[in-house]
């Protein structure tokens, strides 16, 4: 549907006209649907300026964005007022992605109104899921971690906790992803080019940000050595906010965004003398910082963007937080008292020598006092243990960038050193491994080192990512401060990803449970007694079907691939990369294929396998795996021999808004990563939630989902983090694999021999030779029980009840993963930031 053409509205008795049975003052706050219908059409014509008549869909949503967000701007406001006057200590949690997702739905799910907003459209002659599908969704992530920083806002607000999100505003998200000849393409993500009905623009709150140019050093009146920067440039950065609502609460807590400007935009001297362009040069310049996500930091000019957007997000972000100390009227020296800064991986890490700096430098305290505070301020949290993830710098590109704060990263680094020859006295490889510049090859400073050395707590993001984390990368830090170590297990939402997504189930759990259990996962548990009853049993496959149907059509619809609903539904959708290894995969699909060419006698029961994931514009294999995949699916697809009881469909442009229909539908999570590799994830747990059954590896979360479902409810299948370690100590040799596997080796010979590539031998010749030459990670030696454990997936899906019985089971013990859980142990363990109700 073109959402930006006048809409044919349904013949209503509402239509022509609008009466106004509510008091005036209730349209701006009132939760009925006749004043939410009323604020619709004020917000129609009077903040959209469109006439009925000629109104389009986007139009209808942009008024029911805004009436919304008027329904939640008096509790925002009310929220910020009372933990100013209560002095309550904020958590504030910097992070350069937050994947929110479509707005709309959550904050009618959290207020509660959603059913009020469908009567008053309807009422309009209009649908309520029409006019969210409208809705551009906010590209301001790559994946995971920007999600989970949005689930854990909302977490944050529902339990009313004083809380700040703190990122970048980029005016390009991440590219949305077209596929074209199988191949992905990348197209720019122009989220803002309608505008965004949720932010609020802040003019008035704005700090300036610098870089470049060098250092003087100086005495002060007092005779106390001090460090003056001199930048060579500098820009804006103004806020931009989002209220993020809790559920089921008054509490409406802040997202707020930075965005660049110039300090001066426009340079009447140079326009003066014709020179036109220069006259807007510095503006063009300064907003680059912030124009588009994750730049591709390959060539050096992008590695400059990435890390200047970091500091200028983190930079923004302490003033931000100094400015409000300032007004409370609390000193600088009670800091941490008031904040508990949480740094969401490396990416904010610069903010360690930011607040030194500013401490130091610009609010003149010592330094022993200053890294105090800062060390009680901080704690990081590491999401991966892959090297790209653990980021460096050039150290000569971080001392032309920042070269006040390469100045305070080596005293940081001197005194620290000190205490680790302290501590381990003759021990100079140990210092050379902890120190925070890498000495290696060109000099860089370690990110993860600064973070790690300048918090009080460091957590990884899973029970066995955490022990991984203290066993490898951390390991030398781990032994020198065990104290500051624990394991924060990653959750999810389940206000977005079950009773917003999953409107059928909610329902259900709704009968038979009351309508609390979305902010108390824990009642969950008592759906095991359903689980042998088969009245309920038929209720859960009911729902389920309707999720399957739903997703079906949305498959026909972008791909024109038309999948049956009663199929088993084998769903992977992540972020393309070789250790989730969706190649590993595609090799099962390959191999069912050759069997059933094989055998044409040969009963399998039906399986559509559903893929979906973008891969790093840079990332070759990846894309190529991308490509595989629909070369594949092509030629599935296309044959009856075998399309009769197998699809393949790869849905381009995952991201949160088609994540709702896909999460509900699945039968079978694929959580196939090479074990060791993934530090949590989170799309395992909303396939949990949502009752499917998993087939996966012991790795990160899967760990302790499987503790939590039992052992006899999950797929299990591979190598262990010990076994991959043991096999790669031994020698990993790929090929042996291949060798010694006839069924492997003929499905790898399918691939190169171009039977899925029309002939072509070279287009999957990179995919083949990396798996058997070097295989990073294990795809060979994990294929044969990979295989075995897709064989009981088969014979398991043919027993309907006891498959239903393992989905409800999968449900009921997903309390775990919430979210709230995850928000609530940071507040108790790390933060001490309390709950604060409105009076």
């Amino acid at each position: 549907m073109n959402s930006k053409k006048p809409l044919k509205k349904r013949k209503t008795a509402a239509s022509a006209t609008v009466s106004v049975p509510a008091a005036a003052a209730d349209v701006r706050t009132g939760m009925q649907a006749a004043t939410l219908k009323q604020a619709v059409m004020d917000h129609l014509r009077y903040s959209v300026g469109r006439l009925p008549a000629v109104a389009t869909a986007h139009d209808y949503y942009y008024a029911l964005a805004l009436a919304v967000r008027d329904r939640m701007q008096q509790r925002w406001m009310k929220t910020t007022q009372t933990y100013f006057d209560c002095n309550s200590k904020l958590a504030c949690y910097l992070s350069a992605e937050f994947l929110m997702g479509p707005h709309l739905g959550n904050n009618l799910v959290n207020l509660n109104i959603e059913q009020a907003a469908r009567i008053a459209l309807a009422e309009l002659g209009l649908d309520l899921d029409t006019i969210m599908a409208c809705e551009e969704e906010p590209g301001l992530g790559n994946g995971g971690l920007g999600r989970l920083a949005a689930c854990y806002l909302d977490s944050l607000a529902t339990l009313q906790r004083p809380a700040i999100g703190y990122g970048i505003r980029y005016e390009f998200g991440i590219f949305d992803q077209e596929i074209h000849d199988g191949w992905q393409t990348e197209k720019t993500d122009k989220w803002l080019h309608y505008g965004n009905p949720w932010e609020i623009a802040k003019p008035y709150i704005a700090y300036y940000v610098q870089w470049g140019g060098h250092t003087e050093q100086y005495q002060d009146e007092q005779g106390c050595f001090r460090v003056r920067w001199v930048p060579f440039r500098m820009v804006k950065g103004t806020a931009y906010d989002t209220p993020i609502q809790g559920y089921g609460v008054s509490t409406c807590n802040t997202l707020r965004l930075w965005s660049a400007e110039a300090v001066e935009s426009f340079d009447f001297q140079a326009f003066n003398t014709g020179d036109y362009y220069q006259a807007v040069a510095d503006k063009l310049s300064s907003e680059t910082v912030t124009k588009v996500l994750y730049p591709n930091d390959e060539p050096e000019i992008g590695k400059r963007l990435r890390l200047g957007q970091q500091y200028f997000f983190v930079s923004c972000s302490l003033q931000d937080m100094l400015h409000i100390l300032d007004l409370s009227g609390a000193p600088v020296e009670d800091f941490a008292k008031h904040y508990a800064v949480q740094l969401n991986d490396t990416h904010p890490s610069i903010g360690v020598a930011e607040l030194m700096r500013l401490l130091i430098d610009e609010r003149q305290l010592g330094w022993d006092k200053a890294w105090a505070i800062t060390v009680q301020a901080f704690a990081y949290t590491n999401h991966t243990l892959l090297p790209e993830a653990l980021e460096t710098w050039p150290l000569p590109m971080f001392a032309q960038f920042l070269p006040r704060h390469l100045e305070i990263i080596y005293e940081i680094n001197r005194r620290f050193l000190d205490e680790v020859r302290a501590q381990f006295p003759d021990d100079e490889a140990r210092v050379v491994r902890m120190s925070l510049i890498d000495e290696k090859g060109g000099k860089s400073v370690r990110m993860a080192h600064l973070a790690t050395v300048g918090s009080h707590a460091i957590n990884g993001v899973a029970a066995l990512h955490s022990d991984l984390l203290k066993a490898s990368v951390l390991k030398d830090f781990y032994e020198m401060w065990p104290e500051r170590f624990s394991n924060k297990t990653n959750g999810v939402t389940p206000r977005r990803f079950l009773a917003l997504s999953n409107p059928g189930l909610r329902t259900l759990l709704n009968e038979t449970l009351g309508e609390q259990w979305p902010a108390a996962l824990g009642q969950l548990r008592q759906l095991e007694a359903k689980a042998d009853d088969a009245a309920f049993r038929q209720k859960w496959r009911a729902a389920k079907q309707d999720n399957k149907k739903r997703l079906a059509d949305y498959v026909r619809a972008s791909t024109g691939i038309e999948i049956d609903p009663d199929w088993l539904f084998d769903i992977q959708v992540k972020r393309i990369h070789e250790y989730k290894r969706q190649h590993l995969n595609v090799l099962h699909i390959i191999t069912l294929y050759h069997r059933l060419k094989k055998n044409p006698g040969m009963v399998i029961p039906p399986r559509a396998f559903i893929f979906g994931g973008k891969a790093a514009p840079g990332y070759c294999i990846a894309k190529r795996i991308i490509k595989l995949i629909n070369a594949v699916a092509e030629t599935v697809n296309a044959d009856p021999d075998v399309n009769t009881c197998l699809k393949v469909a790869f849905l381009p442009n995952f991201n949160v808004q088609n994540a709702q229909l896909i999460y509900p539908a699945a039968d079978l999570s694929e959580q196939i990563s090479t074990a060791g590799k993934e530090a949590s994830g989170t799309g395992n747990m909303k396939f949990m939630l949502n009752g499917a059954l998993t087939i996966g590896t012991l790795d990160g979360a899967n760990v302790e989902m499987r503790e939590e479902v039992g052992a006899e409810n999950f797929f299990l299948f591979g190598l262990t983090v010990g076994e991959v370690e043991q096999l790669k100590r031994k020698g990993y040799r790929p090929a042996g694999y291949a060798a010694g596997n006839a069924e492997l080796r003929t499905v790898l010979e399918l691939i190169s021999s171009g039977h899925f590539s029309g002939g072509d031998l070279e287009v999957f010749r990179p995919i083949v030779d990396n798996l058997t030459s070097a295989d990073p990670f294990l795809v060979l030696a994990d294929y044969a029980a990979y295989i075995a454990c897709q064989e009981q997936v088969s014979a398991a899906w043919q027993d309907a009840e006891n498959w239903t019985r393992m989905s409800i089971l999968n449900t009921a013990r997903s309390g775990k993963f919430s979210s709230d859980r995850a928000i609530k142990e940071y507040c108790e363990e790390i933060w001490n930031v309390q709950a604060v109700t409105r009076a």
